[in-house]
């Protein structure tokens, strides 16, 4: 079968699953895992959580085989298996995991820039948030003009990101000395037991994982609907061995206590302790190249996920509707205005690039899970398996051991990301509300009533707690 110019092959489909997966998170990857954990934990965390990540690939498949009618994004699989509300739930999620994550770009790219400039520190200092904010409204307007990113720019981007990574890893695997990975193997004790290590360790992998969906987000376009979850496998497998030599082979270059003292993107310092200052040089430009060249990408794709939730029905109207450039200007309004607003929360609570990315990586376990569980639900009825026992139970109960991990890194995030998280769904049945009344519907069920009143419930306590600074982004 022949692929036509408008529809995406296998090729493509992997590349947008490695795209989507490989950007800001690696080159801060060895000062993330290593505040957490030792080697010990980070070889046991990456053997989990590559396992749980490949059970969700998996249900990726799965589902783009057995539901293709389902193609407008992840949130559309726990709109279906269980109802408006929490369908909506998921895209809400989803969009706020993906605005946290580009407002972790911005205090990345100036904490890059802080290597040069000191005035912008990690990236969250009056001087990094005042650039953030003028970047991002930058790129705001730039797109509302219809700005794509040309060919030469992804080029360029491209070989931002792999040339540096692919010089680090050489260098490190040089460098690499057993005595210094064997040392404290199990942890400095101020990182507590090793299942605290793990919990830690695994959350900061579900970030650098982020993006396993790339593929679905685009099963529309692709020219076989079968390689959708071919690509979603192949992707993640070639993701994860290139996360786990950057995090194993800074381990063998730099001791734990160093490791998790590095300011990000702590690649660039990882490399300066091996060649000096031009191996941080060369992996700080990289990073803030690479990282800029993604960002009108990745601010359009917030825009996006809303657009096309108000195409089906799950977003208010108004977030479908598009400037005469053909851009969803209101959708791309309201996504920057989050973003600026967790700027601002950066700035006077004190946070930092990895409270961003773990906070996001806590809101996008919503619809991870939703998705495994609408999974388990699809396998139970059999409806989509006609004929096929083998296969159905199979699928079963790799949708189940998918729900279990999701479950289990809602745990491993702690109660704090948990709390925020919950914090940050309540502004949204304001859009919730207005959509279902723009249909003419009730907003909400008996049992949706009951569920939403638990998590306001929870919602007012960890507002409560957060103003007396009881909880910190």
């Amino acid at each position: 079968m022949a692929t036509s110019p408008q529809r995406l092959g296998l090729a493509a489909l992997t590349a947008l699953v490695v795209g989507s997966m490989v950007g800001a998170g690696i080159f801060s990857l060895p000062q993330n895992v290593a505040r957490s954990a030792g080697p010990a934990a980070v070889l046991i965390g990456w053997v989990l959580s590559g396992a749980g990540m490949l059970m969700l690939a998996f249900v990726f498949q799965a589902l783009a085989n057995r539901r293709p009618d389902l193609d407008t994004g992840i949130y559309a699989y726990a709109r279906e298996g269980f109802g408006n509300y929490i369908g909506f739930s998921a895209a809400w999620g989803y969009w706020v995991a993906s605005v946290l994550g580009n407002a972790s770009f911005f205090v990345l790219i100036f904490s890059g820039v802080g290597h040069f400039l000191p005035v912008f520190g990690e990236g969250n200092t009056v001087a990094a948030v005042a650039a953030s904010s003028v970047l991002l409204w930058t790129v705001h307007l730039l797109v509302l003009r219809g700005l794509r990113t040309a060919a030469l720019v992804n080029s360029l981007v491209t070989v931002a990101k792999l040339v540096p990574i692919a010089l680090f890893l050489v260098l490190a695997a040089g460098a690499f000395r057993m005595d210094v990975f064997t040392a404290d193997f199990f942890g400095a004790p101020a990182l507590g037991d090793l299942g605290t290590q793990l919990r830690g360790m695994m959350l900061v992998t579900v970030w650098v994982f982020i993006g396993i969906e790339g593929a679905s987000i685009y099963s529309r376009r692709a020219a076989r609907r079968a390689d959708v979850g071919r690509a979603t496998v192949i992707g993640f497998v070639g993701v994860w061995l290139l996360l786990v030599l950057v995090s194993l082979l800074s381990m063998g270059v730099l001791s734990q206590p160093q490791l998790a003292a590095l300011p990000n993107p702590s690649m660039a310092y990882v490399l300066r302790a091996i060649v000096g200052e031009w191996g941080a040089t060369v992996i700080i430009i990289g990073s803030i190249i690479s990282v800029l060249g993604a960002l009108l990408a990745w601010v359009l794709l917030c825009a996006e996920v809303l657009y096309a939730a108000a195409g089906d029905g799950t977003m208010p109207a108004f977030l479908g509707r598009e400037n005469p450039r053909g851009v969803p200007a209101n959708a791309l309004w309201l996504s920057n205005g989050l973003i600026q607003l967790f700027l601002l929360l950066v700035l006077f609570n004190s946070g930092s690039y990895t409270s961003l990315v773990l906070l996001a990586a806590s809101m996008s376990l919503v619809p991870y899970f939703l998705s495994a569980a609408f999974a388990v639900q699809l396998a139970w009825r059999g409806v989509a398996y006609a004929e096929q026992p083998a296969v159905r139970w199979r699928d079963f109960g790799v949708a189940l051991l998918a729900s279990t991990y999701a479950l289990w890194l809602v745990y491993a995030g702690g109660l704090d990301n948990l709390l925020l998280s919950v914090l940050l769904y309540v502004p949204g049945v304001a859009l919730f509300a207005l959509t279902r009344r723009q249909h003419g519907q009730p907003v909400f069920t008996r049992w949706e009533w009951v569920l939403f009143g638990a998590i306001l419930a929870v919602a007012v306590a960890t507002l409560v707690a957060f103003c007396s600074g009881n909880l910190q982004l």
